[in-house]
Order: C-alpha cells, then sequence, then structure tokens
C-alpha cells in the first residue's frame, strides 16, 4: 500500500515521537499506520507499506500487544493474522497511561514503600528521608489523581482538562 504524502508524514512524525517517548520507532510507526488507516492489516502489509523487515513487523506487533494497544482479528477465507487498534484516541491515550502507569509508577511506588519499611532507612540522614518520604507522597497522589481520572467519562475528562489553570480559581473560592 502506498500511502498518502499526509498519512505518511503522521506515521513518520509518529514514530520520530515514539523515540521520545521510549518507544522504538518501528513499533510507533506501526500504532500509527494501524491508527490512522483504520483497518485491519496483516504483517505482510505492514512491512510492505513502511519498508520493514517482517521480523521487525512481527516483534513489534507482540510489543504493541503486551502494551495492549494492538489486538489480533482474523478475515473470512484467510488464514493470517490481521491487526487493529482503537480508533478513538482517547481510549488509547487510556491505555497507554494505564500500562505505563502500572509498567513505570507503581513498581517504583511500591520500591519506595519498602525502601522506607527498611532498616537503613531510618540510618539515613532527615534531608534523604524527607526527599525520599515527598517523592513517595507525590507519586502516591499522582497515582491516586490518575486512577480517578482514568474512571470519567471521555466527556467529563475533556472538560477537566479544558479547565487547565482555571481549576486553581474555582479551588481559590473565584478569586
Amino acid at each position: 500500500m502506498k500511502l498518502n504524502p499526509t498519512t505518511q508524514k503522521f506515521v513518520l512524525h509518529w514514530g520520530e515521537m515514539g523515540t521520545q517517548w521510549g518507544v522504538n520507532r518501528s513499533v510507533a510507526q506501526i500504532h500509527a499506520l494501524l491508527f490512522i488507516i483504520g483497518r485491519p492489516m496483516n504483517a505482510e502489509e505492514i512491512a510492505e507499506t513502511l519498508s520493514l523487515a517482517r521480523s521487525n513487523v512481527s516483534n513489534s506487533i507482540k510489543e504493541l500487544q503486551s502494551l495492549k494497544l494492538v489486538q489480533i482479528t482474523h478475515q473470512l477465507g484467510d488464514r493470517r493474522d490481521y491487526f487493529t487498534t482503537s480508533d478513538d484516541i482517547w481510549t488509547l491515550v487510556r491505555t497507554i497511561v494505564e500500562e505505563r502507569q502500572r509498567r513505570e509508577i507503581e513498581p517504583t511506588l511500591h520500591f519506595l514503600n519498602e525502601l522506607m519499611a527498611t532498616p537503613e532507612f531510618a540510618q539515613e540522614n532527615e534531608q534523604v528521608q524527607k526527599r525520599i518520604r515527598d517523592t513517595q507522597q507525590f507519586m502516591e497522589v499522582a497515582t491516586n489523581w490518575t486512577r480517578e481520572m482514568l474512571k470519567l467519562s471521555t466527556g467529563t475528562l475533556t472538560q477537566i482538562l479544558k479547565l487547565g489553570a482555571k481549576v486553581q480559581k474555582f479551588l481559590s473560592g473565584g478569586k
């Protein structure tokens, strides 16, 4: 498949951004392609469209599946696996946030809680203890906030995000 110029630019940019977010360029490009095309594609078609090695596509698809961003689907009369992703950007962002929280934030929070429970922590100087406690408290608050935000409907979440700094005005009683 030959991509239109706008679609190609989107896929290339998403791949570049993926590297900034700690994701392999091919993984990000495949996800962008599935999102922007909006229909299931098999691995051969993905490899051909993006000029990637078939093995690279297979490994990237496995990573996207582990991130819960790509699902397998089948087509009648075709034995090949086809891959698809959500066409709803809000669903994708929620999935990405949930997975990053599960893989990165929660293990760090668990580590900090265990660290603070060790006898060595009690022997540490007050400044180090305070910084570790502050870090743990921040991560706990941020994690709880994220969990609550992910429970909201897309409409409500959109309204909250659009409020931005206006939340401060609301919290200060309109002053």
